[in-house]
């Protein structure tokens, strides 16, 4: 019998993990009761009712700014936000944003887990700009030059750093803590108006619009499937250690933007728009996860092409 703790729960991570949980799939870490702590998580019971019962606790708290944590055996930290809109109009407020959510619950860590098992959702924007030569990101890689990153990127990467750093010094405080290096994904509950391309050209492709690809140069991305991810984060959070294990998190199957584009409008019968490629600048987001693979068992139940299929029959099922 275990409990959880999602700190940031209200978003595309916190209702995967809660979908997963309805589903039975949590079943194998014993997990009972589950808190879902946001600045606004009753915004579940509008968004995603499906998902909550009475073993699931919703807690409107900022954890920037709380002064308690509530018990749970298991902590997986994923309090930031995730739309790149708000990156452009307020970096600076959101990476303050993130470095207070994380230093405070550090702060409160130390009084209220002391006996849990912790994860902090990191990303592999932390890396910095992946060089174009390099096909796939180790947890070894040095930390190259955030400046290189999309302007947008900066202060997130940046504040993902600090992050990892206050979470690695609970370590040596002596909690069991692990570092999970978050990528990209794909899952029914990914937002499709933002700046997630994959969830964009979903949204076209459903609406039966064009599908249509900005980029003028080559763009490599991989996209792990929401129950893979969650079953991962689950697997690290157990591995948990003063230690301090740092895994990246994703799919290693790469593809080009306009593939993927031309793979969803191919499977909902659409065009796709893309312009000409004017540029030779090879963008990659990539990781390796063989660390993953390695140390924890771990492997990807879903390939791109089941994780595309599943994601769209789950929204047009959630349709009717």
């Amino acid at each position: 019998m275990a409990s959880l703790l999602i700190i940031g729960g209200s978003g595309f991570f916190g209702k995967s993990i809660l979908d997963c949980y309805r589903r039975g799939l949590l079943n194998c870490f014993n997990i009972t009761a589950i808190t879902v702590m946001a600045r606004n998580a009753d915004k579940l019971l509008v968004d995603a009712p499906d998902l909550l019962h009475n073993s699931i606790r919703l807690l409107n708290a900022d954890i920037a700014k709380c002064t308690a944590l509530p018990f749970a055996d298991i902590v997986i930290h994923a309090a930031a936000s995730t739309d790149e809109r708000n990156y452009l109009a307020r970096a600076e407020e959101e990476r303050v944003n993130i470095q207070a959510g994380t230093y405070n619950f550090c702060k409160l860590a130390l009084q209220f887990c002391k006996d849990a098992q912790i994860v902090y959702v990191s990303s592999g924007a932390a890396y910095g700009q992946q060089p174009e030569g390099l096909a796939q990101l180790m947890e070894e890689f040095a930390f190259g030059p955030i400046d290189q990153l999309p302007s947008q990127k900066r202060d997130y990467a940046a504040a993902k750093r600090d992050g990892e750093l206050a979470i690695q010094q609970l370590g040596k405080e002596g909690l069991r803590v692990s570092i999970a290096r978050c990528f990209a994904f794909l899952g029914e509950y990914l937002p499709r108006d933002q700046h997630f391309a994959i969830g964009n050209f979903i949204e076209d492709g459903l609406n039966r619009r064009p599908i249509v690809v900005k980029a003028n140069h080559i763009v490599y991305r991989s996209y792990m499937y929401s129950d893979d991810l969650v079953l991962w984060l689950m697997a690290i959070v157990k591995n948990s250690s003063q230690a301090c294990p740092i895994y990246n998190v994703g799919s290693d199957e790469s593809i080009s933007i306009l593939e993927l584009a031309r793979k969803i409008g191919c499977y909902l019968n659409v065009d796709v728009n893309a312009p000409r490629v004017i540029s030779r600048v090879v963008e990659r987001y990539v990781p390796s996860i063989e660390k993953a693979k390695m140390s924890l068992g771990l492997s990807l139940k879903y390939d791109l092409e089941e994780s595309i299929k599943l994601t769209i029959l789950k929204i047009q099922s959630s349709f009717k």
